[in-house]
């Protein structure tokens, strides 16, 4: 895209842009059951998913030691309110072992932060886990900018916080299974593992309260990292929940409105092109790019998405408007999905359909064109079927970036108060 596009397209794009001690047994021992059931839910042998020590701490390298007004001149920077910084932090790329989406092992990065707080205190441990990114480096523990403003939020409070980059993002390898919800819970679960090791390495006591947030498709994976860290055998007590913007109904909600308008023509062809490529390989959606994309965008639009493209580049590779970018037939599909779409798009819907025995606040803005409102209320409406009352709480007539950096301090105070 060029400096000549609209002032909107350009807004939508910055936008876009803008889209934390375990004992080496212990952690082998909680490993198990969990890697077991991802291999088996994904047909892979459970012998193999025995071996990986889900969450072990491989490296950790320094990345970042800010003071108090260091963070609070990075956060007001970003017109996000400084009410809670307290502490200056230290920040740190974690390297750990994980599973991918079949099971199989792997490993995987992310960004641990710690408040400078007294040593002798334990800490709560935040796992804030972030919004869609393209390329690899955008990811917390390696961008400098929009992925560490939560992190350092809520470190700067008092807390400790474990910001995985998911995997193929950051300095793992592959490729992003994007909006896989499975992976991207192992990987965020497995960075809470190794962070207590890190925080352990350190000398530092977390007190194992655990709370959780994340944005946009961060806000979707926190509210199924929470569903699994509530079972009975999770090394962690889950306090609080809180996502913001998150696409938690995207048949439902997400989906539909890209027809209706309610989801601006920009941010329906980012999403969507990057869901499609990404979900095509872990699901039959089609067999040959053409089959779902016009020409020229066939060609090109599977390259664009290897992790390596920048979002300038995926503007600039496609067109203006889902219609301009599907083929007709599958335009037609994308509104009543079968087979692996369908499968696809129900593997990512459900993160809210379960029954927490904690606090549970949705923000949403009712002015997002990218995450309409409609899915905080389908979440909403998903656990008030179990019998539990979350609050969806409007953060006003504010496009999707702005609504997480309203949200992000109310939940920074509301954690400190759980």
């Amino acid at each position: 895209m060029t400096e000549s596009m609209p002032g909107h397209a350009r807004s939508a794009r910055s936008a876009r842009r803008g889209g934390a001690a375990l004992a080496a047994l212990l952690l082998a021992g909680l490993a198990g059951a969990p890697a077991v059931q991802a291999a088996q839910s994904a047909g892979a042998r459970p012998e193999a998913a025995q071996r990986v020590e889900r969450g072990a701490l491989l490296k950790v390298a320094p990345v970042a030691d800010l003071s108090r007004a260091e963070v609070a001149a990075f956060l007001a920077e970003a017109e996000i309110d400084t009410v809670t910084v307290r502490y200056g932090v230290k920040a740190y790329r974690l390297t750990y072992r994980t599973v991918g989406p079949r099971g199989q092992p792997t490993t995987a990065t992310g960004l641990f932060v710690l408040p400078k707080t007294p040593e002798g205190r334990g800490l709560g441990l935040v796992s804030d886990t972030h919004g869609t990114m393209v390329h690899r480096d955008y990811a917390p523990s390696v961008g400098e900018d929009f992925g560490r403003l939560g992190p350092y939020l809520h470190a700067a409070a008092g807390k400790a916080v474990a910001a995985p980059d998911y995997l193929g993002l950051g300095k793992g390898p592959g490729v992003h299974p994007y909006m896989d919800t499975r992976s991207a819970v192992t990987a965020s679960e497995d960075m809470l593992l190794a962070s207590r090791a890190a925080a352990d390495r350190r000398g530092r006591a977390l007190t194992g309260d655990v709370y959780l947030t994340g944005f946009s498709q961060g806000g979707q994976v926190a509210m199924a990292l929470a569903r699994e860290l509530s079972g009975e055998r999770s090394p962690f007590r889950l306090r609080a929940v809180a996502p913001v913007s998150g696409p938690y109904d995207l048949s439902g909600e997400e989906v539909p409105a890209l027809y209706d308008g309610r989801v601006n023509d920009l941010s329906g062809i980012f999403y969507l092109s990057y869901f499609l490529v990404a979900q095509n390989r872990l699901h039959p959606i089609y067999e040959d790019p053409s089959e779902a994309f016009r020409a020229p965008y066939a060609d090109r639009i599977e390259k664009l998405f290897d992790g390596n493209h920048d979002e300038d580049d995926v503007f600039a590779a496609l067109p203006g408007t889902v219609k301009q970018l599907l083929t007709p037939a599958f335009y037609e599909r994308l509104k009543h999905p079968t087979g692996g779409l369908k499968g696809a798009m129900k593997a990512n819907d459900g993160a809210c359909d379960w029954k927490p025995d904690v606090p549970v606040r949705l923000y949403a803005a009712r002015g997002d064109t990218d995450v309409p409102m409609g899915n905080a209320r389908s979440c909403a409406a998903d656990l008030a079927s179990h019998g539990v009352r979350a609050p969806v709480l409007d953060q006003g007539d504010v496009p999707h970036m702005e609504s997480v950096g309203k949200a992000a301090p109310k939940i920074a105070r509301w954690f400190t108060t759980r």
